[in-house]
């Protein structure tokens, strides 16, 4: 399997398919492809699983191009940002923000994964619901702005606002605290909670959420009655 990814921070990545290979992507990801190349559209999984799927940002239904002979095929980003490929080996597991995941080989398992402690879920930024991805297979993951990525060492943490996680290794330790302090709470403008990532395992952040963007946004629009 040959990848590029271009495009700076409006990236594109672009995958060299040999006969009889196939990839899986949300519905709409795809941007261009080969003449060769065959599509078809199904709720890999089952219901269960598409509608797990929809709960964490992607859609029930999943697209499949396999080529039938020699081509390629493109997945553009959604968002100025930047795409990550992953090559995952049998069982190794990734936990990434709602509508991460752009596209993969056909191995690749995508399913919602459920925070176990009641107050990630409902302060935790991306809500009660991420997504987990389990291979064996290459999986090509979308996020917002620059993306960091941080090691962690055993026991180690990082405290992070809720919108700028984006991805992590299932080792890793996610929890979620108040910000202490009534001045930091009222005047701080982090908001009441925070992130608290612990490893062993690394972790990725985001630096402009695109809801944060929205809210930036929003204060320039007007509207009229």
């Amino acid at each position: 399997m040959r990848y590029e990814i271009k495009g700076g921070s409006l990236p594109v990545v672009i995958c060299h398919l040999d006969p009889g290979e196939s990839f899986v992507s949300e519905s709409g990801a795809m941007g261009w492809m080969s003449d060769g190349i065959t599509m078809d559209t199904n709720m890999k999984g089952g219901l269960l699983k598409g509608l797990g799927r929809a709960m964490s940002g992607e859609s029930v239904f999943l697209n499949t191009f396999t080529a039938t002979r020699s081509g390629q095929i493109a997945f553009p980003s959604s968002f100025p940002g930047k795409i990550i490929a992953k090559q995952l080996q049998p069982g190794e597991t990734l936990i990434c923000q709602k509508g991460a995941f752009l596209a993969g080989t056909s191995a690749i398992s995508l399913e919602v994964a459920f925070r176990k402690k009641l107050g990630t879920g409902f302060f935790g930024g991306e809500g009660f619901i991420l997504q987990k991805i389990t291979g064996p297979g290459l999986v090509f993951l979308e996020f917002d702005g620059h993306v960091e990525e941080i090691v962690l060492a055993g026991s180690e943490k990082i405290k992070v606002d809720t919108g700028n996680v984006a991805m992590f290794d299932a080792s890793v330790g996610y929890n979620v605290e108040m910000v202490k302090g009534v001045k930091n709470v009222l005047f701080g403008g982090e908001g009441l909670f925070l992130t608290t990532l612990t490893g062993p395992g690394t972790v990725y952040v985001q630096s402009m959420p695109i809801q944060n963007l929205a809210g930036q946004l929003s204060r320039y629009f007007t509207t009229s009655k």
